[in-house]
């Protein structure tokens, strides 16, 4: 599968740099199916192909707002030989909804 479409290309474009946003909209959620990672993607910058957005790998204190790399996203290869996934269920919605926690204040 393929973790970044046209129609999501589209949507971070649209939606563009959210810096001054307190509470940014995530467009796109990755996971490990396999173990522990979520990443929660708010900017896209396809020149870089890097995302902005929060991170949680073990739900605790390590949590943090930064980038990630499409390319490390599709490269990773867990167990029974897995990579890491887009939620094709995930509706695009505020992080307040999404991650509380993440909001910064």
């Amino acid at each position: 599968m393929k973790l970044l479409t046209k129609e999501l290309l589209l949507r971070f474009e649209k939606v563009g740099r959210q810096e001054d946003d307190k509470d940014p909209i995530v467009i796109a959620k990755f996971f490990n199916p396999t173990g522990a990672g979520t990443w929660l993607a708010t900017e896209y910058d396809p020149n870089s192909k890097e995302f902005f957005g929060f991170v949680s790998i073990f739900g605790d204190y390590n949590d943090e707002w930064g980038y990630f790399s499409l390319d490390e996203l599709e490269s990773y290869v867990g167990r029974f030989g897995l990579g890491i996934e887009r939620d094709l269920h995930f509706a695009e919605q505020r992080m307040s909804k999404v991650m509380p926690s993440a909001i910064l204040e």
